[in-house]
């Protein structure tokens, strides 16, 4: 097949209450998308034929999608976490852990964006937004004295990042895997 056939919109079949779907260009570019309520997840890259299967790679994924904006300390006597987020009705659903993200650690933050722990030396935050789950971002903390610490989300918190994700080419769309759904089963059909 060449780029001419296979560009188009793809939409994913048979699941409800969500619609995702890619948008593959001749120019060898794609977008995806995914939307689930009111949760909106994209992506783009470049895309390539090998072997029947269509190969997805985007830039690289940043290290973090929490930036810590600033770290001091309070006098109280206890750690706590803050977000300042432009969007308030996401704090609410950031989970923060002082340890590594072992499961039982995890900490959800209040209405108001923060969440406090008992008073503890701090080497590393964990954060995750829920809408996220594949996105774990664990920050070191060079200040461990500090009992304050203020972080933001990054831009590209939303964004999915591809990396070798192949899709399987078939007479009717596409076939395998989604880059936020478990299971290889999934059906991309053409529009």
């Amino acid at each position: 097949m060449t780029a001419d056939t296979i560009a188009g919109e793809y939409y994913l079949t048979g699941l409800r209450e969500m619609a995702s779907g890619f948008l593959f260009r001749p120019d060898g570019s794609f977008q995806f998308f995914f939307t689930y309520g009111a949760m909106d997840r994209f992506g783009s890259g470049k895309w390539a034929q090998s072997n029947g299967q269509l190969i997805l790679s985007s830039r690289t994924k940043p290290l973090y999608d929490f930036a810590l904006v600033e770290s001091n300390t309070q006098p109280h006597d206890f750690i706590n976490i803050k977000m300042d987020a432009a969007n308030p009705a996401l704090l609410r659903h950031v989970f923060c852990s002082l340890q590594t993200g072992v499961e039982g650690t995890w900490k959800q933050m209040s209405q108001y964006g923060d969440v406090q722990f008992p008073k503890q030396q701090v080497e590393t935050i964990s954060l995750i937004l829920e809408f996220c789950p594949e996105r774990f971002s664990t920050i070191p903390i060079t200040q461990q004295e500090h009992n304050e610490f203020t972080f933001r989300f990054e831009p590209t918190i939303m964004e999915v990042f591809f990396e070798n994700f192949s899709l399987q080419v078939k007479p009717d769309g596409l076939s395998g895997n989604h880059p936020l759904m478990e299971g290889d089963v999934f059906s991309y059909a053409k529009q």
